[in-house]
């Protein structure tokens, strides 16, 4: 059996499954009911972490699980990410030190938080110079504000780049079964006990992959969606995977999963799945879509 918790950052204790709240409608009416009803259950379900930012509605998603969940029971963490701003009418990066701040002081707000236990960048900002960026997020960290830093989708450099700045202690990079571009990124993760969130933790698009991953299911009497995260969970004990739905039993069947135990014949099938998707290249993608 894999371990069922993380020590982010040495002391933050939470569930390795977690919660990615990106998809839960924020617009009042019935799906926004339904919304704050599959927060509450993943809670009741024992999920400890959860995952949103600023730009899940511009803050709407925030406070929709502040309306879910506060005031919140003890040990649930719930991480933002900064760094993306709405300019225009259209997304930008900006990682620009009074727009980090802004975007902070808006998340403890609508958090109804004094403390920001974890915060994200969300995404790097190639027009401003890293260390003034994570300068920033090192004042806010020493104002009390912020409890401890990670970064989101960056590369192996970028994340040695950071750690000289700051203590970086996660990283929320595109992973799952089929698609392991930053397999470096994990390695040297795993390597310096960073936690490691996979976005998009569950994606398909390969007939002859997805067949393996189905058979492996039947096996198991299991969904090859549970099979995916089960795997994630066998990968590296650094490893949280956030699953998100805005449906009670996807979130249930996705839960389901951290009881799966994959067999070492298992586990060998679903790692030579790898093919193209090995880490045989890396980039650092710009778009947030997580």
């Amino acid at each position: 059996m894999t371990t069922t918790t993380f020590r982010i950052g040495g002391d933050l204790d939470v569930r390795r499954l977690g919660f990615g709240a990106m998809h839960l409608p924020t617009e009042p009416g019935p799906a926004r009911e339904n919304a704050l009803a599959v927060a509450r259950r993943a809670v009741e379900l024992g999920v400890t972490l959860i995952d949103t930012a600023h730009m899940y509605g511009w803050g709407a998603n925030e406070e929709l699980l502040a309306d879910a969940l506060h005031p919140y029971p003890e040990g649930l963490l719930i991480t933002t990410k900064v760094g993306v701003a709405r300019i225009e009418g259209e997304w930008r990066l900006d990682g620009r030190p009074d727009t980090l701040r802004d975007q902070v002081e808006q998340a403890l707000r609508r958090l109804r938080v004094e403390r920001i236990e974890l915060l994200q960048l969300h995404r790097i900002d190639p027009e401003t110079p890293l260390a003034d960026q994570l300068g920033t997020l090192r004042e806010l960290q020493a104002e009390g504000l912020v409890g401890r830093i990670g970064l989101s989708e960056v590369t192996v450099a970028e994340l040695a780049q950071a750690r000289q700045i700051v203590d970086i202690v996660s990283v929320q990079n595109r992973y799952s079964l089929l698609d392991r571009e930053h397999e470096p990124v994990l390695d040297a993760c795993a390597a310096a006990g960073i936690a490691f969130l996979p976005w998009r933790p569950v994606a398909w698009g390969k007939a002859g992959a997805e067949s393996e991953i189905a058979a492996v299911a039947a096996d198991l009497g299991a969904t090859p969606t549970q099979v995916a995260l089960a795997w994630l969970l066998h990968r590296s004990p650094v490893v949280l995977p956030i699953p998100g739905t805005a449906r009670v039993e996807h979130l249930e069947e996705n839960l389901a999963a951290a009881d799966l135990d994959l067999t070492p014949a298992h586990r060998d099938r679903l790692d030579r799945l790898a093919g193209e998707w090995g880490p045989h290249r890396e980039r650092s993608e710009t778009g947030p879509r997580t």
